[in-house]
């Protein structure tokens, strides 16, 4: 297989990287894998994943703990040192527990006991991918909100922090010297700019702001 990871993400695709020193596991493992619908990048050694890794969403990665040159732990702490945090998925025939606990503090999605059914592998791989599209989705979500406020005026942002305080019209008036049909225009060119639709909205956008 060409272990080549394009960086293009057709819609639709799903990626699992795959990194096994076994070669006949790793065989196997591909191809439940690719069955399913799985776009699968499979690699023997963690150097190699590394050496090609690309971030792609959404995409879980699933690997074996104990290899002989770099251990998934260790694969794991490169990634998260490198700012990826896509959802990892151990398979082991013997770890420690203190692998197991180092791994599973460190983020790990799951980890697969060696036997492991095909059912299991492709059940945690699911609900992993489910996770990554929720990062995915609102970290689309929050580039969006933060071009969208970029686009807001001076005055328009100082009406929306004082909307997410909980301010009426009259309030608005009275705070910024503004007459009524004014604040109520800028009130519609605050929500319209930024899609929302309620001032509960409106708040709870505010508060994840203020949240960061």
């Amino acid at each position: 297989m060409n272990n080549s990871v394009a960086t293009s993400i057709p819609s639709g695709q799903h990626f699992v990287f795959l990194v096994e020193d076994d070669d006949d596991l790793r065989s196997d493992l591909e191809h439940a894998l690719q069955a399913s619908g799985y776009t699968t990048f499979a690699f023997a050694d963690p150097e190699g994943f590394l050496s090609e890794f690309e971030p792609l969403v959404p995409a879980v990665l699933v690997t074996d703990m104990r290899m002989p040159k770099k251990s998934g732990v260790q694969l794991q702490a490169d990634l998260l040192e490198k700012g990826h945090q896509l959802p990892i998925i151990f398979i082991s025939g013997a770890s420690s527990d203190e692998q197991i606990i180092k791994a599973f503090k460190n983020g790990a999605f799951d980890f697969l006991l060696k036997p492991f059914g095909r059912d299991a592998l492709l059940s945690a791989v699911a609900r992993a991918m489910e996770q990554s599209k929720t990062v995915m989705d609102e970290t689309g979500r929050q580039t969006r909100l933060a071009a969208a406020l970029k686009t807001l005026t001076p005055r328009e942002r100082q009406v929306f922090s004082l909307m997410a305080k909980g301010y009426d019209n009259k309030q608005l008036v009275n705070e910024l010297g503004l007459a009524l049909p004014t604040v109520k225009q800028y009130k519609s060119e605050v929500m319209e700019k930024l899609c929302l639709s309620s001032l509960t909205e409106l708040i709870a956008l505010s508060a994840s702001i203020d949240g960061k």
